[in-house]
């Protein structure tokens, strides 16, 4: 029995490097060996992604090459290690094979069919019944299937740097993004939890400030029409923030209209006005607005923050901006369903006592700020 144990933790051993090398060519690292009267007859890596072949498992692979070793399809006198438990396409070929005996490292919960999901190799129904048992160098074997997977999810975190854009979402070319007045520059933001990967676009100007007035479109403009009102702001010691709600302007606009609710929209509003660095915060907003600002606000965090919220009406945007970032079929989505889920909570809920700011709003609202506090 000694022996035999030692002769398995050789030959996992050598699975395991296999293993290895998939894991270094982007493979999910499972490897396997035939053995035949003690000799490696047979070896292979997952290559599914390198072959595009569907059926390259690790030990397909292995029991390819070792029934060209022999000249014959079936295998009868041997055995096969392998780092996972197989699946039920491996299952079925190493009973197909008529293998002797068959063993694997770490469980595989999801897709084994040595025993974890089912267990094709139990099954009397069988005309052919390979003697398989696992469990030999699992931690080891189960480290390199962790380590290979923790380093993609890493590499996939990383990539979703500013530029990076989810399948499901459209976004406007660089290209045709306007020029700001000077002063006013373009924030992106895809890190908050809220987001779920999408690109946030914020209109900035004067961030240092004490002060940050946070002005909101409305569903059929973007934070454009508020690119001179940022310039007067920043010039009168404000900093001044206009953001694009996911769906327009130059944010990313998911193509799915599940992906529009009112909590949505204000969980990112929210997570983005924690992080802004300003120790006082005000609201200006069109008025049809004013749920999706009152629900982003509840927060408990920004109520020592929050100073005063204002009411303007919608201002006049030049044809060529607002047509500008609405070419796809994103941002129509959005269009369809944010106007009617702002317009069925407004009529929900008390419409709140915001003061307006009528006419030109914007030295009004610098005023109203420069006073004392």
């Amino acid at each position: 029995m000694t022996a035999q144990v030692g002769t398995d933790l050789g030959f996992m051993q050598q699975a395991l490097d296999l293993a290895c090398l998939a894991a270094q060519a982007g493979e999910v690292p499972v490897g396997a060996v035939v053995v035949h009267q003690g000799q490696v007859i047979g070896r292979g890596h997952n290559q599914t992604l390198a072959q595009h072949d569907i059926t390259a498992h690790a030990e397909i692979v292995a029991l390819r090459q070792a029934a060209v070793f022999l000249g014959n399809h079936r295998l009868d006198d041997c055995e096969l290690f392998v780092t996972l438990e197989p699946c039920l396409m491996c299952s079925g070929a190493v009973m197909g094979a008529r293998l002797r005996r068959l063993v694997w490292g770490a469980a595989e919960p999801k897709s084994g069919a040595a025993g974890s999901v089912l267990n094709v190799f139990a099954d009397d129904r069988l005309n052919h019944h390979t003697a398989a048992s696992g469990g030999v160098m699992a931690d080891e074997c189960g480290a390199a299937l962790q380590q290979f997977f923790q380093a993609r999810r890493q590499a996939q975190a990383s990539e979703r740097s500013a530029h990076y854009l989810r399948e499901d979402a459209l976004r406007l070319p660089s290209a045709l993004s306007p020029r700001w007045p000077d002063g006013v520059q373009s924030l992106w933001l895809n890190t908050l939890p809220a987001l779920d990967g999408h690109r946030l676009h914020v209109l900035a100007a004067g961030q240092g400030a004490d002060t940050a007035v946070m002005a909101l479109h409305s569903p059929g403009q973007w934070s454009a029409a508020y690119a001179d009102a940022a310039r007067q702001c920043a010039n009168q010691g404000l900093a001044f923030y206009a953001p694009d709600l996911i769906g327009f302007g130059l944010s990313d606009k998911p193509k799915k209209l599940a992906w529009h609710t009112l909590d949505r929209h204000a969980a990112v509003l929210a997570e983005w006005m924690a992080g802004l660095p300003q120790r006082r915060l005000v609201w200006v907003a069109p008025a049809r607005m004013s749920a999706l600002v009152e629900r982003a606000s509840h927060a408990a965090s920004l109520a020592h923050r929050l100073h005063a919220s204002w009411c303007i009406t919608e201002p006049v945007m030049a044809p060529d901006l607002l047509d500008l970032p609405y070419p796809d079929a994103g941002h129509r989505v959005a269009l369809r369903v944010l106007p009617g889920l702002l317009d069925k909570a407004t009529d929900q809920a008390q419409a709140p006592a915001w003061p307006s700011l009528g006419g030109e709003p914007w030295p009004q609202l610098c005023a109203l700020l420069a006073a004392p506090h």
